[in-house]
């Protein structure tokens, strides 16, 4: 499946780039949830190095800080043992047991990182995602923690419908799932922490700019189909997942697998299409910072590419 998706999706047209300190931070961040928990044995440890977090936000923020890398390499890293979590240790395939879990986890975004308000005994996941809001917190950007907050609400309730859906084996139509996938990939609080780590963030006037919020979903959406086209092989050798684009245009369109892959392609391609145009009228619009805000989210589509072509995580 990954030669398909390689051979059929048309390559962003972006220049490649990779932070120098990725290396260093990739060593930095297991070894940051070895200290939370988050992988607490040979097996999860390897599975998270071949993951390959870094080798994703490396190519994601190849400019920013160091300290942006690792805030960024190590949300993606809470984030792949959350997925794991549902989707290969059978969490996600039970809503009574995901639930409590989730409330647990909004508990501890309700508090915002606030060093003086710690929560509860709440397990590795809680603790980690408190000393991610924390370090956000630190750097004094409150509209950047408030929306990283919200977004990883919608990333959590979105895991609920996940396992609901799961449970009760239902394949949602392509036009739920389009909406439900941009809060599962949980590419919105990516996109946050990258803004987060470039030397001049997007202000509120850029931020509320209709033409920024409408390129984000496109980039969301790119990133979140071009990782369907190459996880499905991985995930329809056991199971075919619900939860796959190729899987809901499949059922959608009563089509057999070859018939859906292209469409699935086709979608990704022309999704590329609009997100040019779209880019370029606000390129010729706007201003520094706004081509920084642009280049971040160029760099997070030409990032996901490149790093599926490579990726053990869909092996």
């Amino acid at each position: 499946m990954r030669s398909f998706a390689i051979s059929a999706l048309r390559e962003p047209p972006f220049p490649t780039g990779r932070h120098g300190a990725t290396e260093q931070v990739a060593s930095e961040s297991v070894e940051w949830a070895r200290a939370f928990g988050l992988v607490d044995s040979s097996q999860r440890v390897h599975r998270l190095q071949r993951a390959d977090a870094a080798g994703l936000s490396g190519r994601a923020c190849p400019d920013g800080s160091i300290d942006g890398l690792r805030l960024l390499t190590d949300l993606i890293s809470w984030l792949f043992v959350m997925d794991d979590a549902c989707d290969e240790d059978g969490l996600g395939a039970d809503p009574v047991r995901l639930g409590p879990a989730i409330s647990t986890l909004l508990d501890v975004l309700d508090r915002y990182g606030d060093p003086d308000v710690l929560p509860p005994a709440v397990g590795p996941l809680g603790d980690a995602l408190h000393d991610l809001c924390r370090r956000i917190r630190l750097h004094g950007h409150s509209a950047l923690l408030l929306r990283f907050v919200s977004q990883m609400r919608e990333y959590l309730l979105a895991l609920l419908w996940e396992a609901t859906n799961r449970e009760r084996r239902r394949v949602p139509d392509v036009a739920e799932y389009v909406q439900l996938r941009r809060h599962i990939g949980g590419v919105h609080p990516c996109l946050t922490l990258t803004d987060l780590a470039s030397a001049r963030p997007p202000g509120s006037a850029q931020r509320a700019n209709p033409a920024l919020l409408a390129l984000d979903l496109l980039a969301v959406d790119l990133v979140c189909w071009c990782n369907d086209l190459f996880s499905y092989g991985k995930e329809s050798r056991a199971d075919p997942d619900a939860h796959n684009l190729v899987t809901v245009i499949a059922q959608d369109s009563d089509a057999d697998e070859p018939a859906a892959l292209r469409a699935a392609a086709n979608r990704f391609n022309q999704g590329l299409a609009d997100y040019l145009d779209a880019e370029e009228a606000l390129l010729s619009s706007g201003n520094d910072e706004m081509h920084l805000a642009l280049a971040a989210r160029r760099n997070w589509v030409r990032a996901t590419y490149d790093w599926s072509v490579v990726a053990d995580r869909y092996a």
